[in-house]
């Protein structure tokens, strides 16, 4: 059924892949957006620039475990779709400060649920039948693949860090209230996605922006833990298609088969400032292996192949290439890493 004409609600969507679905919705589709997003150190204004005028864009600023205020959300604007991507994301936060993400992966994950199941029930019967809550969970909550290995929809949960179970508790709470409650969930579970505006404290930022300024590099122990890359303008095709077409409690892994290991994708970022500064430098001589991570997956890999074959999706951005435009706008783009690293500092 074609959501092409509907109103849809998206939760994050000043974080970073959040961002690029709101624009990727506005400049790709007729949906009408309503962006509720708490504006933590990771969610800017900055990354909306480009459509905080647009009419068919509203952002209300709020906390997705603040219950009333998202049931005010959703009497007011009657979204047809929840697309959930409000999150604390990265592994090394979830380690120093564990409850933070069960705070807002859980219990805020938990309130809204309930907030939009009751939402829900009180739709006509066509339009409940329609409804969509697409939760954006991640690969993470699969732990660790093994050589050769490819993570697929009938893959068990085993997360192993403290972020990758806040996520996999959050899926286990859309899928009771799907199966309790009649909620119309679907889960996504996206690669590690890369590109334009994602906060510096990420591997691919954080190795552009240090080795631009000639600090060291570090890397985790061996650095030969390998990721399934994928561009986040593909993640975000990719969850409009899951959107478009999926049933009630499918599940859709999201990636590009393309695992590359950490020390290899660094020393590519390396070589692509030097060259993009030109200053005769090689910066691969900055790598500096450092203790490694507690819990630290060796593998993650993902089998998309149940996308592709259900949904007209294909990855389209490349590596190589997708690195070196990313390489190239954060070399470009110093005011806004300024405004979100001083958003950090000032908290």
């Amino acid at each position: 059924m074609s959501r092409s004409d509907h109103t849809i609600l998206i939760t994050g969507g000043a974080g970073f892949i959040g961002s690029s679905l709101v624009r990727s919705c506005l400049r790709d589709t007729t949906l009408t957006v309503i962006n509720l997003d708490k504006l933590t150190y990771a969610g800017h204004r900055e990354s909306l620039s480009e459509v905080l005028e647009d009419p068919r864009h509203t952002l209300i600023v709020g906390d997705i475990s603040d219950r009333e205020l998202v049931a005010q959300t959703l009497r007011d604007h009657r979204p047809q779709a929840i697309i959930h991507l409000a999150a604390e994301s990265h592994v090394d936060r979830s380690i120093a400060d564990p409850p933070s993400f069960a705070t807002t992966n859980v219990l805020g994950t938990c309130v809204l649920l309930e907030a939009v199941t009751d939402y829900w029930q009180k739709l006509p019967t066509d339009d409940r039948a329609a409804f969509r809550f697409l939760n954006v969970s991640t690969d993470e909550v699969f732990g660790t693949a093994q050589p050769g290995e490819q993570f697929t929809e009938m893959s068990l949960l085993a997360p192993n860090s403290p972020y990758a179970a806040s996520k996999a508790a959050g899926e286990l709470l859309a899928r009771s209230f799907g199966k309790t409650y009649g909620l119309p969930v679907v889960t996504a579970n996206p690669s590690n996605n890369y590109g334009p505006r994602q906060h510096p404290e990420k591997l691919i930022p954080r190795m552009i922006l240090a080795a631009a300024r000639g600090e060291p590099l570090p890397v985790f122990g061996d650095g030969l833990y390998e990721r399934d890359w994928l561009h986040v303008e593909d993640c975000c095709r990719a969850l409009l298609a899951i959107l478009d077409q999926a049933q009630p409690e499918e599940r859709y892994l999201v990636g590009a088969n393309q695992c590359l290991q950490n020390l290899e994708v660094v020393a590519t970022i390396c070589d692509l400032v030097d060259e993009f500064l030109d200053d005769r430098s090689s910066r691969r001589e900055l790598i500096a292996h450092v203790i490694d991570r507690p819990g630290h997956d060796r593998r993650y890999a993902v089998d998309a192949s149940v996308l592709r074959s259900k949904t007209s999706w294909q990855p389209q951005i490349k590596f190589d290439l997708g690195l070196r435009e990313t390489v190239g706008w954060y070399l470009n783009h110093s005011d806004w890493v300024s405004a979100v690293l001083s958003k950090e500092i000032s908290r």
